[in-house]
């Protein structure tokens, strides 16, 4: 995984199946983990967004659908971004290429999201 926010998506997921608490506090636990004394980088919005939209639909391994963001966009590219890895499943997709799949050719800055899905697809933690 390459980084924190990655390691943050699928540690979150392996928080909340050991715990008794809900996946939003899951990813709270794991980005202050990630990011101890960096309270900017625990509240960062895409990533967190990108991954509870995953959460939400019902994306992620063993966490319930439910109502977790309110970052719609972010949770657009993420879903966006399965539904790419699901027809690409033999091919090596990286973050970079798979942000300009999701884009179709706008220009936008990617902002971590795809790290997140990609790390949670490469722990098989993604129901595709």
């Amino acid at each position: 995984m390459k980084n924190k926010y990655a390691k943050a998506a699928v540690n979150a997921v392996l928080h909340f199946q050991n715990n008794s608490v809900n996946i939003v506090q899951s990813w709270q636990y794991a980005v202050r983990e990630q990011f101890p004394n960096q309270i900017e980088s625990q509240k960062k919005g895409c990533p967190k967004s990108a991954f509870l939209g995953l959460c939400e639909d019902g994306f992620v391994k063993g966490v319930p659908v439910g109502n977790y963001t309110r970052g719609t966009l972010n949770k657009s590219y993420a879903v966006k971004a399965v539904s790419i890895l699901k027809a690409n499943r033999n091919s090596s997709i990286n973050s970079k290429q798979l942000w300009e799949l999701v884009m179709d050719g706008e220009s936008k800055t990617p902002n971590l999201q795809m790290d997140v899905v990609l790390a949670l697809a490469e722990s098989d933690l993604l129901n595709i």
